[in-house]
């Protein structure tokens, strides 16, 4: 096959683009170029799209003996994640822009453009499993498994997709790409958003949306105080609240609802952000069996807890209901419900699609 190797910099981007030359594809390595305005380190971009980050997966090309390409998506990015992330937060949602990115940019665009210059697949290093059956899996490696930032794709990206390294542990593939004299084989891990050079989410948020000044208010209605902007906060916080009064039983408040409509902030006990029951649209389809009503299982944070569920699915409303069998705490709008199906064959368990969180109970 002729195969794209979407090249972070990274060490995993870099084994799985070897093995894909292994296994005797014609590869060929791209960098994606998200930003402009590219920092030149990662100590100061703090995330993966840095110009020493190109460099690094240019070297790793130079090794292998593949040719090595930039494309500039910056445009797409800013428009479909940095836009979607300010937009979601300006309604009270609580977005994952790693999600929107796998979604619009490092799988959708690429493959895009990668299919009509005739490439077959595209390669990257995410931790997760295609079997035999093209269904997605969870890795092996637990405490490196993404399955669930892949579980926003649409079923004909995956059906282009490999993961090379997905069935292996973290610290095999540094022994490998050390092995192969790869220069990001103890490279660290990329963090943050990556389109936040400084981390201060806060600020960027206050300078993109602007001042909206609303009130925080306790579960009866009455006001604590005033603030700048819904977009402060997110379902479950606790810290930076700077509520002067404290609750009548001593315990500590969290956030448990944001109505950005009228800048209104609701703080309560932790119990109160329990939520049984989960609604979902903008719905991804990766299985049959996602359809009707069906049993399953549900993570809703990429390191979440799991839970089982009862879903019921309406293809026709794109809409799903999840009924928990234990509740779960500070589930936020706009954050991904990817649903599993699990197995008892050994292997990891089957991701059977997602949707976008838009209403909890």
């Amino acid at each position: 096959m002729r195969v794209l190797a979407a090249m972070s910099g990274g060490v995993d981007s870099s084994v799985a683009a070897a093995r894909a030359v292994a296994a005797g594809h014609e590869v060929i390595g791209v960098h994606l170029a998200l930003s402009q305005d590219a920092q030149q380190t990662r100590e100061t971009a703090r995330g993966c799209c840095s110009l020493e980050d190109s460099a690094d997966a240019r070297r790793v090309c130079d090794k292998l003996g593949i040719p090595f390409y930039v494309w500039d998506f910056s445009d797409r990015f800013k428009e479909e994640v940095i836009g979607d992330f300010i937009d979601s937060y300006a309604v009270g949602e609580t977005p994952n822009p790693c999600l929107r990115c796998n979604e619009k940019i490092k799988f959708s665009a690429l493959l895009e453009r990668g299919i009509a210059l005739g490439f077959d697949a595209v390669a990257t290093g995410h931790y997760a499993v295609l079997d035999s059956d093209g269904h997605l899996r969870r890795s092996p490696d637990d405490k490196k498994d993404q399955s669930y930032v892949l579980g926003v794709l649409s079923r004909q990206d995956l059906d282009h997709c490999l993961f090379p390294v997905g069935d292996t542990e973290k610290p095999k593939i540094r022994e490998e790409a050390a092995a192969y004299g790869f220069s990001t084989a103890a490279k660290p891990d990329s963090y943050d958003i990556c389109f936040i050079p400084d981390g201060n989410t806060q600020a960027f948020l206050g300078r993109s949306i602007g001042l909206r000044p609303g009130m925080i208010v306790d579960q009866d209605g009455t006001e604590l105080r005033e603030h700048d902007g819904a977009w402060n906060y997110t379902i479950g916080q606790r810290k930076g609240l700077d509520i002067k009064t404290p609750a009548a039983d001593g315990r500590p408040r969290y956030v448990t609802d944001i109505d950005a409509a009228t800048g209104t902030v609701t703080v309560g006990p932790r119990e109160a952000l329990a939520v049984s029951r989960i609604e979902a649209d903008r719905l991804k389809f990766l299985h049959p069996d996602m359809d009707g009503q069906l049993r399953c299982e549900v993570q809703v944070r990429a390191h979440g807890s799991v839970v089982g569920c009862t879903v019921s699915v309406d293809k026709q409303a794109d809409r799903m209901v999840l009924d928990l069998d234990e509740p779960l705490h500070g589930v936020a709008r706009g954050q991904a419900a990817v649903l599993y199906l699990p197995t008892d064959d050994g292997l990891g368990d089957i991701v059977l699609g997602s949707g976008t969180i838009c209403g909890t109970d």
